[in-house]
Order: C-alpha cells, then structure tokens, then sequence
C-alpha cells in the first residue's frame, strides 16, 4: 500500500491554486471552481483541493511537506510573501520544522527529518 493523495477543503479554490503553486506544488488539474490537484515537486504523491461550503470545526488539517533543504526553503517563500507562524526550529521529535497556515487556515509545516522520519530512536520493531 502506497499513500496516493490527500484531499482538504477549501472556500475558494481558485485562490488556494496561487497559495499552493508559491509553495511550489504543480498543478494537474483544475477543475474550477470545485477541485484541484497537485503533484509534489519531489516524488510521486498528489494533493488535492476540493470546494466546500464551511469548513471543518476544531484544529482542522495538518498537511506535512518535506523539504530537503527547509532554511533556505523558507527564505525562498518569506521573499515571496508567504507569512510563516513559526520559523524553522529543532522538534524534541527529532525534525527542523516551519508552520504557516494556508488560506483556509489549514495548517502546513514544512520539515525536514532526515533519517528519523521513518527510524526515530523509538520505532516500534516487528
């Protein structure tokens, strides 16, 4: 089993197209005004936008996106406007990571974690 694609809700899809191409995802469809998707700049996984009425109660969607390169990353993205909640910053988790929020108030956080994404000193073993 592979992750394919996560979908979030949006207002105005046509606004959070410009939002997600500043990030650097490049669309491959539009289909205006009720959905769009995106593939990542590196690898092979999707993300999608779909229109909703209102959107979710609560704390809402974290989308995690990482960056190799996640400093310059973010420098990349303040030059061009994009207005960060939280500069990069060593987790107790073991990651660097941003936080910003989209135009929907989803939040992104924009990481890197290098070998501990996937083998953290406290993996679970088989």
């Amino acid at each position: 089993m592979n992750l394919n694609q996560i979908t979030v809700p949006s207002l105005d899809i046509a606004k959070s197209i410009a939002f997600y191409k500043i990030l650097g995802l490049k669309p491959i469809v539009e289909a205006l005004p009720h959905y769009a998707r995106f593939v990542c700049p590196d690898g092979n996984a999707t993300f999608s936008l779909h229109l909703v009425e209102e959107l979710p109660k609560g704390e809402g969607i974290s989308i995690y996106f990482e960056c190799a390169e996640l400093d310059k990353t973010v420098e990349e993205l303040v030059a061009k406007g994009i207005k960060f909640d939280e500069q990069p910053n060593d987790k107790p988790w073991l990651w660097r990571e941003a936080r910003l929020k989209d135009r929907d108030g989803n939040q992104i956080i924009l990481y890197y974690a290098g070998e501990n994404r996937l083998n953290p000193p406290w993996r679970v073993n088989d």
